[in-house]
């Protein structure tokens, strides 16, 4: 009989990018601990992020324990403005883990982004391949913004935004824009994204002279923010998640 095929072995990944998608830590902050020597494979401490390793095959120790992969945790938060989304800032301004730090919960890196003004629904997750695939750009994931502006749209403003603008190279645009209400001077608007580029919804804004009040994300995906009170988070039941995966 011919031998039968060999299963090629499985992919090696850095080491860094292991311990990220063990649910240890960031890559960013793995990449550091394995630079300052914190790290060890097999007995030996190895400083070069980018390593081949194996979680299954090799002894993987951080700071002399050894490391095992996390349980899955994922989590709302409705982030208050003025808040930045960071695990520390050099101007020492409060970040979404200041309103974690007594919860008890693994590391959690941030699914996405939210600029210190802006506020509403982020998510947060120790399980680095959900979150990455949940933030890729040909997902097209819908996110949804509820946008007070300082004027009062008109219908071929509405338009132009759907068309979109060229802001610093990049084209910028809207998938819908509604008008929710609208007083004597300002507005807010409903606008969905299935892009997130940096300050998208401002710089989209800013091309037209219209300045930003007030943006907070409503919805990501089939998410919606619902009733969680400002600085308050909550977990995600498993067909939250599944739901937001399969999106």
């Amino acid at each position: 009989m011919p031998p039968r095929p060999q299963r090629p072995p499985a992919p090696r990944h850095g080491l860094a990018r292991v311990l990220s998608k063990l649910g240890v830590c960031s890559r960013s902050q793995a990449e550091q601990a394995v630079r300052e020597g914190r790290v060890s494979v097999d007995g030996r401490v190895v400083r070069d992020p980018e390593r081949p390793s194996d979680a299954q095959r090799q002894r993987i120790c951080l700071d002399g324990r050894p490391v095992a992969e996390a349980k899955r945790v994922y989590i709302a938060l409705n982030k208050p403005r003025g808040i930045v989304v960071t695990a520390a800032d050099e101007r020492g301004r409060d970040t979404v883990y200041d309103l974690l730090k007594d919860a008890g919960l693994p590391w959690m890196g941030p699914v996405g982004r939210l600029d210190r003004a802006s506020e509403g629904l982020l998510l947060l997750s120790n399980d680095s391949v959900w979150a990455a695939g949940l933030t890729e750009p040909e997902r097209h994931v819908d996110k949804t913004y509820h946008v007070q502006i300082d004027t009062l749209p008109t219908s071929e403003l509405l338009q132009q935004l759907i068309a979109g603008t060229i802001s610093d190279g990049e084209h910028l645009a809207a998938k819908q824009v509604t008008v929710l209400r609208q007083g004597e001077k300002n507005a807010w608007l409903e606008i969905v994204l299935d892009e997130g580029r940096n300050r998208h919804i401002r710089r989209l804004l800013e091309a037209h002279r219209i300045q930003v009040l007030r943006l907070v994300r409503v919805a990501i995906g089939s998410l919606s923010l619902g009733e969680l009170a400002k600085g308050q988070w909550r977990y995600l039941d498993i067909s939250e998640v599944a739901a937001l995966s399969s999106t």
